[in-house]
Parts: structure tokens; sequence; C-alpha cells
């Protein structure tokens, strides 16, 4: 904020906010180019970026701006707990994208000038910065550059951190933003469709196969049959390594203890709320009874029709006469009393006009009269109007709310639409009160033309105290823990888990060294830094996440490398084991099957597929066989024409194939082959659209960041 109050004190009718731009993601606020390596054995480093460090320091800085920013949209409030996190794992992936496409950026000589800057920043687009906070002309939608000149000129005379949020603000955000959109333009263009495989693949469309075939699904081999032993696992892992690595990382199996409330806390809190409600009910100052008992709920003296007032139990309470007091009864997390104070007719919508008179510009905050001056104003078009001079002309001349032009007629607006002051005057006086009512906006005069649809409304006053737990109920909940943790090995846990009935949780996933979650276990970092430090079969402290007492073991260490057998069997038992009921299939069926010799081996029948012709090279399935792209591809072998193909080994079977003919379909017309194209180039753009993802792979990325947080 200090940014923004600077460029205010020079003058500038502008409040800069941040600019938020993402790459595939990752990407967004300023980038720190060039880190100096002079003394870098003395700071510590949170990762490293193809050898360019990523230094502690900036790392926390930069999570610190976040943090401030997060404060600045919570009333001040900063973030704690698994939001800290979050902000941390953004940055970082933040920062190491920001380091991999300015690399390669940088290679290919893209980059923001100058000239680009001042073109942008004086545009109106709407990507223009300026342009979103303010500086845009509210008569004609466009850019002030007087405005935006005299921005940019109180903007260069900063120095520092001032400088320096300028750049993370406003100047990276555009250099990163330009030098993605550069980069993406040389990628489309690089897309190429060229014409001699449009006359390739316009051909293959014209092609059809009509064949004969003999079937022999893997299902005709029991499961049961056939042992898929480790050692077929890792030999199958080994030749299909790019889909078998894994990360470091950890399982672990963990029993919660709950220190929520319990029937007895509950119970206890339930009659001191009994014991309150004579006291309640003979009370005569509601406001003060609720103040003195400290309810979660304020007490507020207006009249709220049924669908404002904040209870579950709204219905059952207007029932009761004046005075009565309802309860207890649980409202969310609380248990509550309530009293209504009184009740009256109240309007379901109000219409009026209204002539407002601006203290500050709603937009940038600017101050754009003195209070006293908008109040004598107000006052004096206040009196004109009880004089008899025409509302709507003077509400065109002087107020500037949208709703000026329409004479300050608001039309019809329910409870609540409007702000406190505003509202209240509106369902709390009669049809054709005149006022001058402050608000945040500055001064309204309103005049009320209509109220409709007249329903109660109810002035009640509600004591309401959180059920929370006792330190009885947490001390227990503690003690259970302690237990628990003294069981020294996993089997142990195990055994004392299943002895006391309660569950032993395993994590869905493998946990990695910066995770910040364990499955449910949503601020959990405390519970993963142990999990990599301890060993296989360890248990832990018991940790205290969420409303729970943790208590966990560790069920598995894996290193970064291949998947192990056991990790890897499920997603490769299935295929190993249709490869092993394939060999078997091919040797019965021998070296040079006929489709007569296939389908007496298995007592299959030869059937027939294509003769419809929709076996071509762009066919997904074959009808009646499904989704086998082996077989699509053989029915295109000429040689199968003279003599039946060797045992295909396919998704769903082994097959043997013998190709009856290939003919060919007249040829698409000219407007179809020209949307073909446009297709097909397309396809090849959006295979670009990963680009990031493959520089990233291509990066060697060290993340130390588990050693400091």
């Amino acid at each position: 904020m200090q940014i923004i109050q600077s460029i205010r004190d020079r003058g500038a009718a502008i409040t800069i906010a941040v600019i938020v731009l993402c790459l595939i993601g990752f990407i967004l606020m300023d980038s720190k180019q060039g880190n100096s390596k002079l003394f870098s054995s003395l700071k510590q480093t949170v990762g490293e970026v193809n050898g360019e460090n990523i230094e502690l320091g900036e790392f926390n800085k930069r999570v610190n701006q976040a943090e401030e920013m997060e404060a600045q949209q919570n009333g001040g409030q900063r973030p704690t707990g698994i939001k800290v996190n979050q902000i941390r794992e953004q940055l970082w992936n933040q920062i190491t994208a920001e380091k991999i496409f300015y690399a390669e950026a940088d290679k290919l000589g893209i980059t923001l000038t100058s000239k680009e800057l001042s073109a942008i920043l004086l545009s109106s687009d709407q990507n223009n910065p300026f342009m979103q906070q303010g500086l845009a002309d509210q008569t004609t939608g466009k850019l002030d550059v007087a405005k935006a000149q005299e921005a940019i000129k109180n903007i260069k005379k900063f120095t520092g951190e001032q400088k320096e949020a300028v750049n993370a603000q406003i100047i990276d955000p555009l250099k990163l933003s330009t030098a993605v959109s550069k980069y993406s333009g040389l990628l489309n263009a690089s897309a190429y469709y060229p014409t001699w495989m449009q006359e390739k693949d316009n051909a293959d469309a014209k092609n059809f196969a009509d064949i004969s075939y003999v079937a022999i699904p893997y299902t005709d081999i029991p499961d049961s049959t056939i042992k898929v032993t480790d050692e077929d696992i890792n030999a199958y892992v080994k030749k299909n390594s790019n889909l078998f690595k894994q990360e470091a990382g950890r399982t672990i199996s963990y029993i919660s203890f709950s220190q929520l409330p319990s029937a007895a806390d509950s119970l206890k809190l339930k009659k001191e709320l009994e014991q309150l409600k004579t006291a309640f009910a003979s009370d005569s100052a509601p406001q003060a009874f609720v103040a003195r008992n400290a309810s979660a709920i304020e007490y507020t003296d207006d009249y709220l029709p049924k669908s404002r007032i904040a209870s579950t139990q709204t219905d059952s309470i207007v029932k009761n006469p004046l005075g009565t007091v309802y309860g207890p009864y649980i409202d969310g997390e609380n248990y509550a009393i309530a009293k209504v104070i009184g009740s009256k007719e109240m309007p379901d919508s109000v219409r009026s006009r209204h002539i407002l008179i601006p203290v500050n510009d709603p937009q940038t905050g600017k101050p754009v009269n003195a209070d006293s001056t908008a109040k004598k104003l107000a006052d004096s078009i206040f009196n004109a109007i009880k004089g008899g001079a025409d509302f709507a002309a003077l509400a065109a001349k002087y107020s500037s709310d949208g709703s000026k032009d329409k004479g300050g007629d608001l039309g019809f607006y329910a409870y609540g639409q409007m702000v406190p002051e505003f509202n209240a005057f509106s369902f709390t006086k009669p049809v054709g009160s005149k006022e001058v009512v402050q608000t945040q906006f500055g001064y309204h005069v309103i005049e009320i033309l209509s109220q409709k649809d007249f329903k109660p409304a109810y002035k009640i006053a509600i004591v309401a105290k959180p059920i929370i737990s006792s330190s009885e109920t947490i001390n227990a909940a503690s003690q259970k823990a302690n237990t628990a943790t003294a069981q020294k090995t996993a089997a142990a846990l195990s055994k004392y888990a299943a002895a006391n009935g309660i569950v032993l949780v395993q994590s869905p996933s493998v946990i990695k060294e910066n995770d910040f979650s364990v499955g449910a276990l949503q601020d959990a970092r405390q519970l993963v830094r142990w999990a990599f430090e301890a060993k296989k079969g360890e248990v832990s402290e018991a940790f205290n996440i969420g409303n729970d007492f943790i208590v966990a073991t560790v069920d598995n260490i894996y290193k970064e490398g291949l998947q192990d057998a056991a990790t890897a069997r499920s997603g490769a038992e299935v295929i190993v084991r249709k490869e092993k009921k394939a060999v078997i299939i091919k040797a019965k069926l021998g070296a040079t099957p006929t489709l007569e010799s296939a389908a007496a081996a298995y007592g299959k029948q030869v059937a027939q597929a294509g003769a419809d012709s929709s076996i071509t090279f762009n066919s997904q399935l074959i009808n009646g066989i499904g989704m086998e792209q082996k077989l699509i591809g053989a029915s295109f072998n000429k040689e199968y024409q003279a003599k039946p193909s060797p045992a295909i080994e396919g998704t769903t079977g082994v097959f043997v194939i013998k190709v009856n003919s290939i003919g060919t379909k007249p040829a698409d017309n000219p407007e179809v082959i020209a949307q073909q194209a446009t297709g097909k180039l397309g396809a090849l753009r959006s295979q670009t659209n990963n680009w990031f993802e493959g520089l990233k792979k291509q990066s060697k990325i060290e993340d130390n960041r588990s050693k400091f947080f």
C-alpha cells in the first residue's frame, strides 16, 4: 500500500493493484534474473534450476509479499497454516517456471522493449494495468492518456523498495505476458501441414479393407492359470521405463484421536443456557444482556425479515409470544437461546430515487469533495426539493450515480441490497419520505417512491455460545494418543488399533518430501517432515493436526528411479498376464496358421469385417472387434491377400486375418477436404500447448525447501 500512497502523494490519479498473469498455472508476479555468484557460498539456497540458485532470502521475500497481499484481501489478517504452505508451493512453482522460461526466451532474443512497454501502458487494451485500475475515462471507456503519462512520470522517480514494488506489480508481469505471447506465437507459426502429407492422408482415407479373421480372446485362458512373478514385473518395468518412473517418497498409515467436543461437553453447555433462560426472559435491556453473556452472535437492533435473521430455527422462534425465550437449540457450531423483542410489518421491496453527492471516487478512492462541502450541497438540494424543485432535473445535474439519467430512479430492490444506512431508511420510513442520508459513498438525497409486499419483520435477541471441547476431552484424547505412541513398531501399532476398534488409515498416495497434506489431513507439514526422517516401521510421536491427535508409522520408503515390482504390479500385471497368454495362444496356433486351423484350435468361427467400407487407416475401431490398431494396420498389408497373417497379438486377444480386398471409395468433396486440413493443422498446433512441460522435463531442478520449511 505504500507504493500506492506514494503515487497519490505525487499527484497521480492511480491505484496500482497486483496484476496476476499465469504461465501454465505456475508463473505470476515478478521475475528476478541473474543472481550474483559473489559470496554465494555464504547464502542459503532453497533450490537450483539449471545451475541457477534460488536464494532463501529472495524466496522468503516473495512469500512475504504474497502473504501481505493475502492479508490486504482479508481485512489485514495474515494467512496461517495450510494457506502459508499453499503460498510457498505456488511461489516455488512460479519461480522455477520463470527461470526455465526466461532462459529459453533469452536464447531466442525474446524480451519486452521500452517502446513496447510504453505502447502497452498508453493503450486502451483491457490488459493494460492502468485501464484496470481507474485511469480509464468513464465516459468513453478508453484510457485517459494524460493521467497515464503523469503516472508513468511519477513511477520513474521511484527508487529502492518503491521501484521494486512497481517492477513486481506492473513491469515484470507485462514482460512475462509479452514473452509468453511471443513464444507461443512462434510455436503456432511452426506448425505446418505439408501438401504431400495432405495428399497421402487423403489417399489413405479413400482406401478401405475387407478382411476375414479368427479371434481368440485372452479371456479363453483363465487368469488363475497364469502366474505373474516379480521377475516378470521387473522385466516389463525395465522395458517400459518411461511408464514406471517414481520420485522419492513415503507411504504411511496413521490412527487418529478426536479432540472435538464430546456429548458431555455439549450437554454441559446446554445446561448453562437453560439456566440463563429465566434471566433472559425478564431482562429489559436485550442488547446489554447479549453483550454481557459474550454471545457469538451480536445483537442487531433492527427489524429483519425472516430471510435475514441469522438462525437455523427462525420459524420456531417467531411462533412464540413476545418476550418468550426459545431454546436451547443447536445453531451450526453453537448452542443458542433466542427471544423475540418485537415485530412489525415491513415491505419486501422498495422503490426509491436518490441524488448522490460523493466524498471519494469509488474507483480510485481519491477525494472528490470535502465532507463539509458535500454535506452542504446535499442539504441545499434537499431544501430545494422540499420547496418544490424538480427531483429528476436536480439528479441529472448533480448526482454522480449512474441512475442520474433516469432521474435518480433506482427501481425496486430487496432488503439488504443497499448499504446499511440506505437500506434502513428505505425499509423503515413510509412512502413519500425524503431525507439526506450519509453512507460510505457520500451523501444521498433520498425519496421513497413505493413499497410493496408487506410481511412480518422481527427484532430478535440471540445468546449463542460455541460448543467447544473441554480440557477433560482434550486430555483424554491426548492420553490415548500417548498410549499409541508407546507401540514402537508398525505391527504393534496395527495390533493396538485392531484391539481398540480404531481404523488404521493408509495414505492414499505416495507422499513427496515437500507435501503439506496427507489425504484428509490438510495441515500436515510436521507429519510429512517426520516421515522423511523416520525409518520404515517406526512409530511417530502424537501430532496435533486439525481436530485430531495423529500417530503414524512409515509403511514404505521409495527411492527415486524405477518402481519396484510391488509398486508397479497394479499397472503392469494385467499387461504382463496378457503377454503370457498370447505366448500360449500363439504356440498352439503354430508358426503359419490358417484361418481354418486357428478356428479349429480354439473352437472359433471365421468371421468377416469391413464389407461396409468401415475399415480405413483413419478408423478408431473395427465393427465386431473393437479398438485394435494392429489389426487396422495389418488389414492394408497386401501380403495378407495371398496368405493369412501370422498370429497378431492385439489388445483383447490374438488374431489371424486374411485380407479379402482393398478397395477405393470416391474422394470427399473439396470443402470437406479443406475442413479436414484445417482440423489437422489445428490439432498440430494444439500439440504445442504443452510446451512448458517440455521445457520443464529438459531442466534440472533441485528442490531443497524441506531443509527450511
